[in-house]
């Protein structure tokens, strides 16, 4: 029997005609609705015709969790009186409960890409609903970017609601060609903020890293809250490590302490979402609990102001998520399940100073993670580098670039990014790329049960407390009756049927089996042993494990979980299995190179023979007869290194230099530019034969760079003969000497005895810029600087006249300088003469 009473009191009610008449003139609309107002559950039973006389349909809803899908489905069924699996169903990864009268389907994002992939029409589905869009999963993205596609080429009946618990609606309306914003007000209660700061600083997360002195505070604050407050307490916290420790530290008080995070089982799920049975309760969430679901009988909530993002470090080959700060859109959304069902409070850990330099909104997803999934699922939509598809941020070409050399490694897509056949059987896997790659592959070499076991484990990390050795944590798991054990042995289920037909149990021990899984989905990350607990990865990148690892002996490791603390050059292993060369040659066998390789190294050249997986060196002997050309290329990398000042510069050539820069910043063409960046660029022009007969640093010294330089004069032009006009090295001045000209700087300078310009009205001119004159003293010393002597002499002259006469008696001072005679000598030898 329909629970009216409830679906009555739901506010978003309010707001369903005016989305029916969008969805009915437009096809698409976007729906603004605060968490508690029903968006979830009234919409889709009112859109499906199962609350009223409307027409039926069928619709789908999209969550971006598996347990606010869950959730939603027996929230549905609920209030229609049913059990879910009826008229409203759910499927996510591993679990499916629909019937044949199913109606409204509630999927994760992911659940729904695959179907996409599979059916591009959705056949039979009349509406689709994208949940919590605001909060910019990527899946969501991409789910909303083919479903524009579908619609404008396939399907234009498919109706489209992007529903978001935030009002910053606007880049979703627009995306969706300008569709209509259909908002509901919620029935919000006043939340009182207060704010609790530690008493002392506490070091910022870092990594997956939270200062303990922190979750100490807030399981301190929980404590107070209770005291403070009536009602059931939600308390935030970045991930499942964290929630732990404070639940450690909340022994003793008087309420029942839950946990719930996407990892928790069904059963404690289902237990908070259905409130409280008279006991006072502290749960404590990730950002599971901020807009996807409602827990009853919440008053109280306490914000650890932190988040976990993803983050890919592409040029380490690292990916994992890490600890931030929350952002204010999610501190808001955190702050109002305190209000949803009366008044209530939230005390934010935090200061309030620092709470308006936090971010606005959480990072887009497609901007900060991994995208090889995303770039799989683009390829086998058709759209390789996904600049078809209607995103409400492009994927970041840097991160299309490494996913592509991902996919392309793997054997998913082909050299012009098209998918393969083995792409598309990936793609159906539910698995990231890397995964389902060693998943495959592993399958052939140790069978499909045991490559099952092992990427289930990758697929979700194992708790800390199963240890960084990969395959201690696969024995642990089998025989474990914990939450992560359960779910990884539904895994492997799903994962073993999904291979199909039946495979052997291949040979060789589960040790080998998981070192050789693990470096099929990482090949970048086989490590080589360099020392104590330290290794080298193929990807470059240095390796530590901890202090106590049973791993610190292992000649080989897989490493399948590394993270990189801040400020340290090497990254720290979390997960890891031991493998010998022989496995790590054959899962990274597309990294290994064989052959010479002369290269510029600590300020010379190497030539050696070498073979390497990736940055591995596996062996190395010297070179005694390398290859010229590979000679040539290390001069000319060392020249890049270090510039062109390993040749040879002569005070002489060093002007020419200078004199040509200048003519190429006054003139430019014919003349050429002599900057060290063009230099290199046109070696063949000016640093042969020379640089081909080099095979060492010392050979580069003996050449003489001013002679070469000037191969790249305009001598086919005759252009080159105007060099000493245009640009003169010296310039003859009135008393008869011939001054150097400097051309160093941004303009030419004369540095001239003043005397010696007796006479000379308007300053040299080079290549019609005038000098700056450097006028000097008797001795030598600076007396004045000028670009412009007529003025010098008018007014510039009497006040150096007067300071210099009296210092230096013996030269000429006349009143007028440009009536007399210039000259280099003394009055006195003037009078002689």
């Amino acid at each position: 029997m329909i629970r009216t009473d409830a679906l009555d009191q739901l506010p978003v009610r309010t707001a369903v005609p005016a989305l029916e008449r969008a969805l009915d003139e437009r096809g698409v609309a976007v729906l603004c609705a605060p968490p508690g107002t029903g968006k979830t559950t009234l919409v889709p039973l009112v859109l499906a015709g199962l609350t009223g006389p409307g027409p039926a349909r069928r619709v789908v809803v999209a969550e971006p969790r598996r347990i606010a899908a869950r959730a939603a489905a027996r929230r549905m069924a609920w209030l229609l009186g049913e059990q879910p699996g009826g008229r409203v169903g759910f499927t996510v990864r591993g679990e499916r409960v629909v019937g044949r009268d199913t109606v409204v389907e509630v999927v994760t994002t992911g659940v729904l890409l695959q179907r996409l992939q599979r059916d591009q029409e959705l056949a039979g589905t009349d509406v689709v609903i994208i949940d919590e869009c605001h909060e910019r999963h990527l899946d969501a993205d991409t789910v909303a970017a083919f479903l524009l596609d579908v619609r404008a080429a396939l399907r234009p009946d498919l109706r489209l609601v992007a529903a978001s618990a935030t009002t910053d609606a606007q880049g979703w309306a627009r995306l969706l060609g300008d569709a209509p914003v259909v908002e509901a007000h919620g029935v919000s209660h006043p939340v009182e903020v207060v704010w609790a700061p530690p008493a002392r600083p506490v070091r910022p997360p870092h990594g997956m890293r939270v200062d303990p002195a922190l979750l100490t505070h807030v399981a301190s604050v929980v404590r107070r809250a209770l005291a403070e407050r009536d009602g059931d307490v939600l308390c935030f916290l970045p991930g499942v490590g964290e929630i732990g420790r404070v639940a450690g530290q909340l022994g003793g008080v008087a309420a029942e302490v839950l946990q719930v995070h996407g990892r928790a089982p069904a059963a404690v799920q289902d237990a908070v979402l259905a409130g409280s049975s008279g006991v006072r309760r502290v749960v404590l969430a990730t950002s599971v609990a901020e807009s996807s679901l409602t827990v009853p009988g919440v008053r109280v909530v306490v914000d650890s102001g932190l988040a976990r993002e993803p983050r890919t470090d592409h040029a380490r080959g690292l990916s994992a998520l890490t600890t931030v700060r929350a952002s204010q859109a999610a501190g808001r959304q955190r702050a109002g399940r305190a209000g949803r069902e009366a008044p209530g409070a939230v005390y934010r850990c935090w200061e309030q100073a620092e709470d308006g330099r936090l971010a606005r909104f959480p990072s887009p997803e497609i901007k900060v993670a991994d995208l090889a999934a995303f770039a799989l699922q683009a390829a086998c939509w058709g759209d390789p580098d996904a600049s078809g598809l209607a995103l409400l941020d492009p994927p970041p070409a840097g991160a299309m670039g490494a996913a592509r050399e991902v996919l392309t490694a793997v054997g998913a897509v082909d050299a012009a990014g098209r998918v393969t056949d083995r792409g598309v059987r990936m793609s159906r896997l539910g698995l990231h790329p890397r995964l389902a790659r060693a998943l495959l592959d592993g399958a052939a070499e140790v069978g499909g049960r045991r490559a099952a076991e092992v990427v289930a484990l990758l697929s979700e990390e194992p708790p800390r407390e199963y240890g960084d050795d990969l395959a201690a944590a696969l024995r642990t798991a089998r025989r474990g009756q914990d939450g992560y054990a359960a779910r990884w042995r539904q895994e492997v289920r799903r994962l073993s049927s999904s291979l199909g037909s039946p495979k052997g149990e291949g040979h060789g021990s589960d040790d080998a089996a998981v070192g050789l899984v693990a470096a099929l989905a990482f090949p970048e990350r086989v490590a080589r042993a360099r020392g104590e607990g330290a290794f080298l990865m193929a990807s470059g990148t240095g390796a530590e494990l901890g202090a106590g690892s049973r791993l610190r002996s292992a000649p080989w490791l897989a490493v399948a979980v590394a993270d990189r603390p801040a400020h340290s050059a090497s990254a720290r292993v979390r997960l890891a299995a031991v493998v010998d060369e022989d496995t790590a040659r054959l899962a990274a066998g597309h990294l290994r190179f064989s052959g010479e390789e002369v290269r510029w190294v600590d300020g010379d050249v190497v030539a050696r023979s070498v073979e390497r997986l990736g940055a591995v060196e596996l062996s190395v002997r010297a070179l005694k007869q390398p290859k010229p050309e590979l000679v040539r290329g290390a001069l000319v990398e060392g020249l890049r290194r270090e510039g062109t000042g390993l040749l040879r510069w002569t005070r002489d050539s060093e002007q020419l230099r200078s004199r040509l820069a200048f003519l190429h910043q006054e003139l430019g063409a014919p003349w050429p530019d002599v900057a060290d960046e063009a230099l290199l660029a046109r070696t063949e022009e000016w640093l042969e034969p020379e640089l081909s007969r080099a095979r060492r640093r010392s050979d580069l010294a003996r050449i003489d760079a001013g002679q070469a330089v000037r191969r790249l004069l305009p001598w086919a032009t005759g252009e080159a003969a105007r060099l000493d006009v245009l640009a003169p090295e010296r310039i003859e001045v009135p008393s008869g000497s011939r001054i150097r000209v400097e051309y160093g700087g941004a303009q030419p300078v004369l540095a001239v005895k003043l005397q010696e310009l007796f006479g000379l009205r308007e300053t040299p001119r080079v290549a019609g810029v005038p000098v700056l004159v450097h006028l000097l003293s008797p001795a030598g010393r600076p007396a004045a600087v000028t670009a412009d002597l007529a003025s010098f002499w008018r007014e510039g002259y009497k006040a150096v006249r007067a300071e210099l006469r009296g210092r230096y008696p013996k030269h000429p001072w006349p009143e007028d300088p440009t009536t007399v005679e210039a000259t280099r000598f003394t009055s006195a030898r003037l009078r002689r003469e």
